[in-house]
């Protein structure tokens, strides 16, 4: 194309497109934080909160740790940086509009998908050094690590954060479906499998974590590589795009609107609604609908399984005369949790139209609630006994879990159900 023609355009290059789509980036999601936290909330809330931050970080490095922090494994540290690694996504700044324009350039949008790669790469890498840099304190003062292994540490960590946003977002924008989730193991849970295990033999084997870190570089360069001669994915990109730019918007909006389920002619499970009691008694076909009507909700879904996660660990760290006395605390908490829930699904308008009486209600209450208890009483309880027992646990944990659900399920529903 001659010089004349390209003076024609607002942005004649590449990179200069990027860095005009980069500023325009910046600005909206400034102006989408404005919406929530204006100049009086940072002056008020913000600053003192920062400053008291500060105030509390310094106290960590110069001032005796908080005595909970000797009591946490170090486990712990590398789970919460696995977790800060599998999160999180790729910003490549492509526009729906570029299918119709810069499709015919295809050195434009090599240029706007490099940028975009190595500016996602740079976020990732601040993120990861700002929580490990809250960490530091704990990491070097409570754990012995030294400022080597540390700095190891950090190293390993953005090298896999790199590898894994890379991976995970060419496995996006390429499938779709079941086969998304099938590979996302190579691309996610297996760089974070090797992660785990290597920060854990950092004492044994310090060198290890560099050996890792190369690995991890390398990947990262191939999977750039990979990304820049990948064809055919141009929606894909598009719409993975826009997904990362909205995440703030999505969650300051998550408490005021509520996310629009999709819409599903057939069910994701039991799909055929099969019975799944054996009792073909009104009673047992209502509380079978209780339980469809939990598992087929995702929001009631995700809730039950973030509840559970977050018992297991609590019981995990605890001490160990403390893990049954939580176990029965927490069950007691999912109890409460579920017959709340079997209220609201049988004061739906659905369910009132049937002529159940309130004895039926209460007796199919009284059947659906320890079976949706059952998984979790079961899983805390398999937390407790290999924690204590060792591998007697595997044959203990069924029915000391089974038993504890039922008995807490039974005397919630005498005192939750009105009969």
């Amino acid at each position: 194309m001659s010089d004349r023609g390209r003076v024609s355009f607002a942005f004649p290059t590449g990179p200069r497109l990027f860095l005009r789509r980069l500023i325009s980036h910046w600005r909206e999601q400034s102006a989408i934080v404005r919406t929530a936290a204006d100049w009086t909330v940072l002056l008020y809330i913000v600053i003192p909160g920062g400053l008291l931050g500060g105030r509390f970080y310094y106290g960590f490095w110069v001032d005796d740790l908080p005595a909970w922090s000797t009591s946490i494994p170090f486990m712990i540290i590398p789970i919460l940086l696995v977790l800060l690694l599998a999160s999180g996504g790729m910003v490549l700044l492509l526009l729906e509009g570029d299918l119709l324009f810069l499709r015919q350039r295809e050195t434009w949008i090599r240029a706007i998908i490099l940028r975009g790669t190595i500016y996602s790469l740079v976020v990732t890498t601040l993120k990861i050094a700002a929580v490990i840099g809250l960490l530091l304190p704990f990491i070097i003062r409570g754990y012995g690590l030294s400022s080597e292994a540390a700095l190891s540490l950090l190293i390993l960590s953005i090298t896999c954060g790199w590898s894994i946003k890379l991976l995970a977002h060419i496995v996006k924008v390429q499938r779709q479906g079941w086969q998304r989730w099938l590979w996302q193991i190579p691309a996610i849970v297996v760089p974070c499998g090797i992660y785990l295990r290597v920060v854990l033999l950092w004492n044994d084997y310090p060198a290890l974590l560099w050996v890792a870190a190369l690995l991890f570089t390398v990947v990262t360069g191939l999977a750039i590589r990979y990304r820049l001669k990948l064809r055919g994915t141009f929606m894909n990109d598009v719409r993975e795009d826009y997904k990362q730019r909205m995440k703030i918007a999505a969650l300051m909006l998550r408490r005021v609107l509520g996310k629009p389920r999709p819409t599903r002619y057939k069910p994701w499970i039991f799909r055929r609604s099969q019975l799944l009691l054996s009792s073909k008694e009104p009673e047992s076909r209502l509380s079978a609908a209780a339980i469809k009507s939990l598992i087929r909700n995702p929001a009631n879904l995700k809730l039950y399984a973030s509840f559970t996660s977050v018992s297991a660990i609590a019981i995990l760290i605890v001490p160990a005369g403390l893990k049954w006395i939580l176990l029965l605390i927490l069950t007691s908490l999912m109890a409460n949790w579920l017959f709340s829930f079997w209220r609201t699904f049988v004061r739906d308008d659905y369910i009132g139209i049937l002529p159940f009486t309130k004895e039926q209600k209460a007796e199919a209450g009284s059947r659906a609630v320890p079976i949706l208890l059952m998984p979790f009483s079961v899983m805390c309880a398999a937390v407790v006994c290999f924690s204590i027992y060792g591998w007697w646990g595997l044959i203990l944990f069924i029915p000391f879990g089974a038993m504890i659900g039922f008995v807490v399920a039974k005397v919630f529903s005498t005192i939750r159900l009105e009969r």
